[in-house]
């Protein structure tokens, strides 16, 4: 199984961005789904959104008002549409994918991050 991310860059505070993450390969079925990121000199990530199969959603209280998650079951996909971006949102941002196999084993599956930076 392959997570892709893209969407990634730089943007000025106040700007959007949409962050794509794709999952491939011996799928059976997805259920949760979500964005952590890592800021910098931070040694852990931190929940932003996640998504579950059926369409719930939690957010972070930094993202809330701000962040949408959403997923395209059809094309195994995640995102995270990004609103009124400050600051300290930069961070490296890494998509997380709860899975079933095709040989029917549970998987937890990370994508490989894409920077975020927001200038001020």
């Amino acid at each position: 199984v392959e997570l892709v991310e893209s969407g990634g860059g730089l943007v000025q505070a106040g700007g959007s961005l949409r962050l794509s993450c794709a999952a491939s390969g011996s799928i059976f079925s997805i259920n949760a789904m979500g964005w952590y990121r890592q800021a910098p000199g931070k040694q852990r990530r931190e929940l932003v959104a996640a998504i579950t199969s059926g369409g719930s959603t939690n957010y972070a209280d930094s993202a809330k008002g701000r962040f949408t998650i959403s997923r395209d079951n059809a094309k195994n996909t995640v995102y995270l549409q990004m609103n009124n971006l400050k600051p300290d949102d930069t961070a490296v941002y890494y998509c997380k994918v709860d899975l079933v196999s095709s040989d029917y084993r549970v998987n937890r599956n990370w994508g490989q991050g894409t920077q975020v930076t927001v200038s001020s």
